[in-house]
């Protein structure tokens, strides 16, 4: 029994550090380099990733028998499609502040390879709780990354952490620009791979 609670925990832990989307796997730059120029905007967008991830990986474990091989893609590009526009319907209704902050980056989830691939790795080949703990830990992995990047940004970018600002000032405009979000990237990933090593 314990065993079992293990083994499911270190499903949920690994996508925190020892397969953490960005800095190890190093997949979905595109919303981490473009949404990180905020801490809220980097929390945001990890909490959407992590609401599809969940819920396609599921579903895509759930269906896995039934859909042949050749196939396999285009039908979880689908299930993916469809949670990603559930995400942009309650994301209008409910958020739509959210929603037109980070606009584009929304859509773009269904092409965004974290969730792809965790499909493609691990939701056809595992049962839909195991499933879901890994999509759970995948998605927070994916959003501490992110905050993260978004906190040192903010702080660089405007003296400020999740809108409140305690730096007097204006920041370094690089680090709010996209050279800011290649540094930050390049020096949190050295340092997240220096700590694993030991």
């Amino acid at each position: 029994m314990e065993d079992r609670i293990m083994s499911k925990l270190s499903l949920i832990t690994k996508g925190f550090i020892k397969d953490n989307p960005t800095f190890v796997l190093v997949l979905g730059m595109c919303p981490t380099l473009a949404t990180t120029t905020s801490a809220l905007n980097g929390l945001e967008m990890g909490l959407a990733t992590l609401f599809v991830l969940v819920l396609s990986n599921m579903a895509i474990s759930a269906l896995a028998p039934l859909v042949p091989d050749k196939v396999h893609i285009p039908v979880y590009i689908v299930v993916i499609a469809t949670f990603v526009t559930v995400l942009q319907l309650l994301m209008q209704a409910y958020v739509p502040s959210v929603y037109a902050q980070l606009g584009l980056f929304i859509p773009l989830i269904v092409v965004n390879c974290i969730v792809l691939g965790r499909a493609e790795a691990f939701a056809n080949k595992n049962g839909v709780i195991d499933s879901a703990l890994d999509g759970l830990g995948i998605g927070i992995g994916f959003t501490m990354s992110l905050t993260a990047i978004g906190v040192v940004r903010e702080i660089l970018g405007s003296g400020s952490v999740f809108g409140l600002k305690f730096i007097p000032g204006d920041g370094i405009l690089a680090f709010v620009m996209a050279p800011g979000a290649f540094m930050v990237l390049g020096y949190l990933m050295v340092l997240f791979n220096k700590y694993l090593k030991k």
